[in-house]
């Protein structure tokens, strides 16, 4: 598959993500923060999105797809175009009008839903996009981590209320847990400041990894954890302020994703208001979520890897089988054929290594892309065969390779489904 592998990682990558995905053929780096996603990573990043659209449409929430280039003064309505310049790119065309390029949308949803002038009978609302984001980061690092612009899936909710939002909000929260889950990530839900987003306190979905740009403080009994920039000096020593029992330790960690509970000071600043029972306007309470799709991949490989290459979780692999023919032959070529028909036909995603090189240099190929399974069709799978499709199976957490027959293979991979 386009464009291949490569034995030999970037010069300067030094986070895992950015050397396995590049020598493996899923990302391809144009400037400093700036990423192609090749086809094995759209299929990656597709399969994430997915997963994220589920859970999404099962809270409620509606897709949307929004403008990537903003006009100036809708920022100016609540100070951000000032607040946020150093993360923001701002640009000017040819009559001097002053636009941003899209960092995030808390703006941009709360203008479209004003425009509507809703009541109480409309809310609460969620949408939610995937869309591209831009960030003027100083030094974009960490692979495809920290980018200047990304992929991304933004949801935002509107309420009458302050307890209506944060009931939806702990919805949204566990969503993102599910998400999370599926996904194949162990996360721990973080208390973090609010940024240029909110003078709140946040929540960060935070995957301890040795990559991970965070420091997390986090009890070894209950679920309490806080960010490092908000954690107190001093209070590592001291036992869980939450359970009282747990000691406190620390982690270096990713994060994968946010929620952010903003209040009504979004809606204030912009006049949208609500028309309430009573018929008097009221401002809308907002939250947003974010969550980094092209952020995710990485976030998973740097979680998932060995020394040779990728180890895709089921749910996210960008294929379910790798199947590999040994010999240039006329029979194992045919018979690979027919597995790869086979499998097709029973809905199995499959990728096909047909080329004329070596067994080891293929192997090697299999493992560094990381695919769960690896099928292999051979001169000695064939001599195995007595009439039968065999096949050599093998999982790629696994050394163990065994002949079985191609319809087991398929019983095995349907109970992985």
């Amino acid at each position: 598959m386009f464009p291949g592998t490569q034995k030999n990682a970037p010069k300067d990558a030094i986070a895992v993500n950015h050397k396995l995905l590049v020598r493996a053929g899923y990302i391809d780096q144009l400037m400093a923060g700036s990423w192609t996603l090749l086809p094995l990573g759209m299929k990656v990043v597709a399969k994430i999105s997915d997963i994220i659209r589920r859970e999404m449409n099962a809270v409620g929430s509606l897709e949307i797809a929004q403008p990537l280039m903003h006009p100036k003064e809708i920022w100016n309505e609540t100070g951000r175009w000032e607040k946020a310049a150093e993360v923001m790119y701002q640009l000017k065309d040819s009559r001097k009008r002053e636009f941003a390029l899209s960092f995030t949308h808390e703006e941009i949803i709360m203008d479209l839903v004003r425009k509507f002038a809703p009541s109480y009978k409309d809310l609460p609302l969620s949408l939610y996009q995937f869309t591209t984001k831009f960030r003027n980061e100083t030094r974009p690092q960490g692979g495809i981590l920290r980018g200047r612009e990304f992929m991304m899936k933004d949801a935002y909710s509107l309420h009458t209320s302050e307890a209506d939002l944060m009931a939806f909000y702990e919805i949204m929260k566990q969503a993102y847990l599910k998400i999370f889950e599926r996904v194949g990530l162990e996360v721990k839900v973080t208390e973090a400041s609010g940024g240029v987003f909110t003078e709140n306190r946040t929540h960060e979905f935070q995957a301890v990894a040795e990559a991970g740009e965070d420091t997390i403080y986090f009890c070894e009994k209950c679920n309490w954890a806080e960010n490092k920039e908000i954690f107190r000096v001093g209070e590592a020593v001291n036992k869980c302020p939450k359970c009282g029992e747990g000691k406190i330790l620390d982690a270096r960690a990713i994060e994968v994703g946010n929620i952010f509970p903003l209040g009504k000071g979004y809606a204030e600043k912009m006049n949208a208001f609500y028309t309430d029972k009573d018929g008097s306007k009221k401002p809308m309470w907002f939250g947003s979520y974010g969550i980094g799709t092209s952020r995710l991949m990485g976030a998973v490989v740097e979680v998932f890897h060995d020394a040779k290459g990728i180890k895709w979780p089921e749910a996210v692999a960008p294929f379910q089988i790798h199947l590999v023919s040994l010999g240039a032959g006329d029979p194992e070529m045919r018979k690979a054929g027919e597995i790869y028909s086979l499998l097709q036909k029973e809905g199995i995603e499959v990728l096909w290594d047909e080329t004329d090189r070596g067994a080891g240099e293929k192997f090697a190929d299999a493992d560094l892309i990381g695919i769960p399974v690896r099928l292999v069709v051979s001169s000695k799978t064939l001599r195995q065969a007595q009439g039968k499709l065999v096949v050599e199976w093998k999982r790629r957490e696994s050394d163990k390779a065994e002949l079985i027959d191609a319809t087991e293979a398929i019983m095995r991979l349907n109970n992985y489904k």
